[in-house]
């Protein structure tokens, strides 16, 4: 478990899925405006077969679950299926927390390379990862893929 400031990132349990979607609809849903009507994967995902198939950690405040990190480990490389932060709570560090602790979770898996993809018109998503040291590799009509050395 990590610990910054007020909040806490930890795995997730099957009793996190309720919350965890809850958090990530909240999370994306933010952004519809902007996709004209779109649905981001994230947002009718079943967190629970999530939680029992993948790698996945809640970060909380104080038992309420704010944000969500889901990895895959693959043969070359770790990625980051998923990682949102609840519009209520972005601006705690979280986000930067959460994108940290994957990158740690790979360094410790024995992974040099960390992926993941974003949506197109999420650009400051995209400006942020940039700044985080994360490079473009490639897009196509919805998703911009991204990767980083560790």
């Amino acid at each position: 478990m990590i610990v910054e400031n007020n909040w806490n990132i930890r795995k997730a349990t099957l009793d996190d899925s309720v919350n965890l979607q809850n958090c990530m609809e909240s999370a994306y849903s933010s952004y519809q405006d902007r996709l004209s009507g779109i649905v981001l994967p994230p947002m009718v995902t079943d967190y629970s077969n999530e939680i029992a198939g993948y790698p996945t950690w809640v970060a909380e405040i104080k038992e309420d679950v704010v944000g969500g990190l889901i990895m895959t480990f693959g043969k070359d490389y770790a990625a980051i299926s998923n990682v949102a932060v609840h519009p209520q709570s972005q601006g705690l560090g979280l986000g930067r927390g959460l994108l940290d602790f994957a990158q740690n979770e790979a360094k410790t898996r024995g992974y040099s390379q960390l992926r993941l993809a974003t949506h197109v018109l999420l650009t400051e998503n995209i400006s942020l990862y940039e700044h985080l040291g994360w490079r473009v590799t490639g897009k196509d009509d919805v998703r911009v893929y991204m990767e980083k050395e560790i």
